[in-house]
């Protein structure tokens, strides 16, 4: 059984004793001590949180207990059920809610759940915030409300609508030139709440054949449900077929965003911001932003329309704040996660393909006869296990100093730009390990890379 409580949220495996893993009693205290700061952070004058969840066999139970602790903290809860993260987002801003709570444990496993917090902009909670939710948790101070003052209870199912109304309302979705292009789409949605809404955008977007995976909302996942070439085989096989022009795969909670191309091949998904932000920048001027672990190629095509790219920590929080600071037209996370401020800062799998489908149309071309106009870099992922009394800081130092006359960013471990290729180095918060990513022209020159910092991490260590 696992328990992680992190500034992002909390989450967990479903079963066992109290404080072992997401059960009953941890679900109250962490709901009760959300409902306690948002109760004394809140500027807006409303008494309503948002409840959404993804599809997962827990989700029922984990909502009940949710919604019942919220109005025993005495807040009026609005149940809009099975949603994406993006959709239960966008209704604490439509209800003008003081904020939100998304019972998803995005792409991990089916005996994962975790509750998502979100403040009244419908985002994520920022670091100090997150950390006060701990606190008032281990120190149980909060305050159960009296029977004349308890919350109310409301479902409302209109927000998977109101989402894609929002959607199809964005200057640049072109729903006329995706419904000329005669679009053939699949999808495979992991068999979660992506099942529901999907199949709706694409036919409102004027899409007719859609070749549907997976998308009975059952949270009996067909496959591993992180969108990664390697849980992908089912619809890269069905591609090759030849039955669809792209197929778009999501995660159970719909924020991120893989495509298959016509034939079979995965698009990369890195290079799903970098083509939706191609499209935007070709239409609107402006600032980039992606975290440091995120392709290089962002930066590249943000300077081919002469505009400045900026890299944020690992974390979407940390992604909208940097995009806000340097007004950002559009941003987002190399793990397939678009944000889109003109619809709101929060990733977005359903603004990603109305963005991308409207690309497409414009540009006229096979979806793999497309990727091949962006410039090609390969990542490769590694980690490097150290012992628990290892000074991983002390460590990250010495990186840094050896490699000083390289491009050095430090905001979130060290990153490395050399002129052709990078590597980033990251501690775990939560085990003794450095995790390392690098990029390059090919697999074999960001393999070699990374190894080779690897061997100067493990040196130092000795």
């Amino acid at each position: 059984m696992t328990l992680i409580k992190s500034i992002s949220g909390i989450r967990g495996t479903i079963g066992g004793g109290a404080g072992e893993g997401l059960n009953p009693l941890d679900i109250v205290k962490f709901t009760s001590a959300y409902a306690t700061l948002i109760r004394k952070t809140c500027t807006v004058k409303s008494n309503k949180i948002v409840v959404g969840r993804d599809a997962r066999i827990s989700g029922e139970m984990v909502k009940n207990v949710v919604v019942g602790t919220l109005m025993g903290m005495g807040w009026d809860v609005v149940d809009i059920d099975l949603a994406s993260t993006p959709t239960t987002e966008l209704a604490v801003t439509m209800e003008g809610a003081s904020g939100g709570i998304i019972l998803t444990a995005s792409h991990n496993p089916k005996q994962w759940n975790a509750l998502k917090l979100l403040n009244e902009k419908g985002e994520f909670l920022n670091k100090e915030e997150g950390n006060e939710v701990l606190r008032i948790a281990e120190a149980e101070e909060f305050d159960f409300a009296e029977v004349d003052k308890l919350g109310s209870y409301r479902k409302d199912l209109t927000y998977n609508q109101k989402h894609i109304d929002s959607v199809l309302a964005l200057d640049l979705v072109d729903v006329e030139a995706i419904r000329k292009a005669d679009f053939r789409v699949a999808i495979d949605c992991v068999n979660s709440v992506g099942g529901i809404i999907l199949p709706q955008l694409l036919e409102q977007l004027g899409v007719k054949h859609v070749e549907k995976l997976y998308c009975e909302p059952t949270g009996n996942f067909q496959h591993n449900p992180e969108p990664l070439e390697k849980n992908l085989g089912d619809i890269m096989n069905l591609m090759k077929g030849g039955k669809a022009d792209v197929a778009f795969v999501v995660d159970p909670d719909v924020d991120r965003l893989a495509m298959i191309c016509e034939d079979g091949k995965m698009y990369g998904e890195e290079y799903t911001l970098v083509t939706v932000a191609d499209y935007v920048l070709k239409h609107t001027p402006g600032n980039t932003v992606s975290n440091l672990s995120s392709t290089r190629a962002l930066r590249d095509v943000t300077r081919k329309y002469g505009q400045e790219y900026s890299a944020s920590a690992v974390g979407e929080v940390n992604v909208t704040t940097k995009m806000k600071e340097v007004g950002a037209v559009i941003g987002g996370e190399g793990n397939g996660g678009v944000i889109y401020p003109a619809s709101h800062y929060g990733r977005d799998a359903l603004v990603g393909i109305a963005l991308f489908l409207s690309h497409l149309a414009h540009e006229g071309k096979k979806v793999s006869e497309l990727r091949a106009t962006y410039p090609a870099y390969f990542m490769a992922k590694n980690r490097v296990d150290l012992t628990p009394d290892t000074d991983v800081d002390a460590i990250l130092a010495k990186v840094k100093e050896i490699y000083k006359n390289e491009e050095i960013n430090d905001i979130d471990g060290v990153k490395i730009d050399f002129p052709d290729k990078w590597v980033h180095l990251r501690k775990s918060n939560t085990e003794p390990i450095i995790r390392v990513y690098s990029e390059a022209a090919t697999p074999e020159a960001a393999e070699e890379i990374g190894q080779q910092i690897m061997k100067v991490i493990e040196d130092l260590a000795k």
